[in-house]
């Protein structure tokens, strides 16, 4: 019985080796090889350029900052001071808080956009030009872009002129510029676009056959809607919001220009600490904006699993 063991188990090794030395077995490895060396690079680009210059900030955010100097000497007086100080609590709410209203605003204007071009328009032509005059604004500067409001929104501006002409007001509307509404205005123009990009590639992918068996069982808009195109759409809304929401949590252009510094975002305090040389606590604010947009980005990735529905 011992002798059958033994001579069973040298015959199972020998065949273990054998399918690991067999054609099938050299071609994976190889392919396995030809994976990482093509990996290695964007792995290799993607340490050096955002994971070590994050640990970075995040070592720097603990070191001792005086007036204008900065030296390595470990400390949490910059966290202290950032977490214990109302104005930068105050600034990072109303980050969150423009960020949430700009992020439901594009939403509500661009997924309309692109349920037209995306499933209404079937014609591609007919879609590629309505895409590129979605982006006709990104032709510009993004300062002009921002710039271009201010004669649109001031007490002077058009909305006030064309509204005292219809008699419907009988003063400017000073809230209109200078203002958080201003801001939340002149970011939603922005950053439109990229919810309806990606809501218009899911739509455009929608079998129309699938519609019409819908119709044909007797499903109005409504039910067709809730039950077929918004959870096919999912994804793209998902891929926007993320889009939208990077950029909108580390804006700081739009609302320096458009709030009359009456806005104070998180970068808006980054640049301002860069300015003045105070490396550490600009350090402390990035990290903290770093957090919110993982998070943010996290609870995002959670609502749809993007990679299995694309």
């Amino acid at each position: 019985m011992e002798i059958a063991e033994k001579a069973s188990s040298g015959v199972s090794t020998v065949s273990v080796r054998a399918s690991a030395d067999s054609p099938a077995a050299r071609r994976q490895r190889r392919e396995r090889r030809r994976a990482y060396f093509l990996l290695a690079p964007g792995v290799l680009w993607m340490v050096l350029f955002m994971v070590v210059p994050m640990i970075m900030v995040v070592y720097v955010s603990f070191w001792t900052q005086t007036t204008f100097a900065i030296h390595p000497t470990i400390t949490t007086d910059s966290w202290v001071r950032f977490l214990t100080s109302s104005t930068y609590l105050t600034s990072t709410w109303t980050t969150i808080r423009i960020w949430a209203i700009v992020l439901v605003a594009t939403l509500v204007i661009g997924y309309p956009v692109a349920l037209f071009i995306g499933l209404l328009v079937r014609n591609t032509t007919v879609q590629t030009t309505l895409l590129i005059l979605c982006i006709i604004p990104f032709w510009t500067s993004f300062l002009i872009r921002i710039i271009a409001w201010r004669p649109m929104l001031g007490t002077q501006g058009a909305i006030n002129t064309i509204l005292l002409d219809l008699h419907l007001i009988d003063h400017p509307l000073r809230f209109l510029l200078f203002s958080e509404f201003s801001v939340l205005v002149g970011m939603t123009q922005i950053y439109c676009v990229f919810m309806v990009g990606p809501i218009t590639f899911m739509l455009s992918r929608i079998d129309p056959s699938i519609i019409e068996a819908a119709r044909d069982l007797g499903a109005g808009f409504w039910r067709i809607f809730w039950k077929i195109i918004l959870p096919l759409s999912l994804p793209g809304v998902m891929v926007g919001s993320i889009f939208v929401s990077v950029m909108v949590l580390g804006e700081f252009a739009t609302a320096a220009s458009l709030s009359g510094r009456k806005v104070n975002l998180l970068g808006n305090i980054i640049v301002t600490q860069v300015g003045s040389l105070k490396w550490a606590f600009a350090s402390v604010a990035g990290v903290v904006l770093t957090i919110i947009i993982v998070v943010v980005i996290t609870a995002l990735l959670r609502v749809v699993n993007i990679r299995k529905e694309v």
